[in-house]
C-alpha cells in the first residue's frame, strides 16, 4: 500500500512538476525593432551583454529576433506590426516614439524614445500603465537647447542653423524643443526633414543645401539613422563648411566637430533590465521609466583646426573625450 500511495503521488506531482521545469526552461522571445541597422555596434552588445549578465542567454535561454529594417516608407508602424505577429515575449522597439501609438498588441514593449509622457506613450515616467515602459533618451527640450548652446559657445558668429533629423523625429518632440531653443537665442533656424527610407545620400542633400538656405552652422537630430550614416554626415559638414553639433561620440570620432551625448551604453543596460523584469512577470505598466540624467561632450581638435575654430577653455575643461 505504501509504495502504491507514493507511487500514485508521484504521478499525481511528475507532470504538474514537468510542465513547470519545461516553462521555466523555454526558451524566450525578444524581438528588436529599429529602422537603424544595428549591426553589432557597442550600444547593442552593452543590452545582450547585460542581458547574459542577467541569466537571459541569446542562442540557448533567449531566441532575439530583428524587425523595422526592411520596412522602408512605411516606417516603424509596420516594424511593430511585423513583431508583434512574430507574439515574442517582449518588445524592444528603438526610437519609435508615438508610432507606439498606433498599434495594438498586449505584447509588453521596453522602448527607448525621447519623451514618453510628451508623445502620449505613458502616464507618467514613475508609473507609465498599460503595456509600454522603458527609457527616455533627453530630459525634454533643455538637452537640444544645451547643444545650441554649446554649438554657439564654439562659434560665435552663428545666426542661421540648420537642423536635419526625420521627420517624425521632429513633429513629435524635437520640432518644438529647438524652435523654443532657437527663438530664446535669438537665432533662426533651418529645418531639413526626412523620410525614410533615409541613406546617406539624402543627408548629403540636405545638409548640402543648407548653405543656400543661409544657414551658417548645423546641428543633426538624435536618430539611429544620424548614427549609421554618420560618415556621409560628417562628410557633407565638411564640404558645405558647417560647424556642426551632433548627438553621438561617434560622429565626432568620424571627423565630426563636436557631439553633446546621451550615454546609450547605460540606457541600453537599463533596458536589459527591464526587458529582464517583464521576462520575469512583472506588468510593464509598473516598472518606471528611466530618464537619463548622464551626458558626455566630445569634440575633435583637428576638424576644429581645420575649420578655424579655436574651442574656448570653457569648453575644453568640460569636455570628456577630446580627440587631438
Amino acid at each position: 500500500m505504501r509504495r502504491r500511495s507514493l507511487l500514485g503521488a508521484a504521478m499525481a506531482v511528475g507532470p504538474a512538476r514537468s510542465a513547470l521545469a519545461q516553462a521555466s526552461a523555454r526558451r524566450r522571445r525578444l524581438a528588436v525593432v529599429s529602422q537603424a541597422d544595428l549591426g553589432d555596434n557597442r550600444y547593442f552588445r552593452a543590452l545582450i551583454e547585460e542581458l547574459r549578465r542577467l541569466g537571459h542567454i541569446e542562442g540557448s535561454t533567449l531566441t532575439v529576433e530583428r524587425f523595422g529594417r526592411d520596412s522602408g516608407a512605411s516606417g516603424m508602424v509596420a516594424g511593430l506590426q511585423q513583431a508583434i505577429r512574430a507574439e515574442p515575449d517582449v518588445i524592444y522597439a528603438i526610437a519609435a516614439g508615438s508610432s507606439l501609438k498606433q498599434i495594438q498588441t498586449a505584447i509588453p514593449i521596453v522602448a527607448l524614445t525621447a519623451d514618453p509622457v510628451g508623445q502620449g506613450i505613458a502616464e507618467t515616467l514613475a508609473q507609465p500603465g498599460g503595456n509600454i515602459t522603458g527609457v527616455s533618451v533627453d530630459t525634454g527640450p533643455s538637452v537640444h537647447g544645451k547643444r545650441l548652446e554649446l554649438l554657439r559657445e564654439a562659434f560665435p558668429g552663428l545666426s542661421i542653423l540648420g537642423f536635419v533629423t526625420l521627420r517624425v523625429a521632429w513633429e513629435t518632440v524635437q520640432g518644438p524643443a529647438m524652435r523654443a531653443a532657437a527663438e530664446a537665442a535669438g537665432i533662426r533656424l533651418v529645418a531639413k526633414l526626412l523620410d525614410p527610407p533615409v541613406s546617406g545620400k539624402s543627408f548629403r542633400e540636405a545638409i548640402g543645401e543648407m548653405p543656400r538656405d543661409g544657414a551658417n552652422a548645423l546641428i543633426v537630430g538624435d536618430h539611429p539613422a544620424a548614427l549609421g550614416f554618420r560618415s556621409a554626415i560628417v562628410e557633407a559638414a565638411a564640404e558645405a563648411r558647417l560647424p556642426a553639433m551632433y548627438t553621438f561620440p561617434e560622429t565626432v570620432e568620424a571627423g565630426g566637430l563636436m557631439a553633446y551625448s546621451f550615454d546609450l551604453i547605460d540606457l541600453n543596460r537599463h533596458v536589459a533590465r527591464s526587458i529582464d523584469a517583464v521576462l520575469r512577470g512583472t506588468p510593464p505598466g509598473v516598472i518606471p521609466f528611466y530618464q537619463t540624467s548622464t551626458f558626455t561632450l566630445s569634440i575633435n581638435l583637428k576638424t576644429a583646426a581645420a575649420q578655424g575654430i579655436v574651442f574656448p577653455q570653457s569648453i575644453l575643461g568640460r569636455a570628456d573625450e577630446v580627440i587631438e
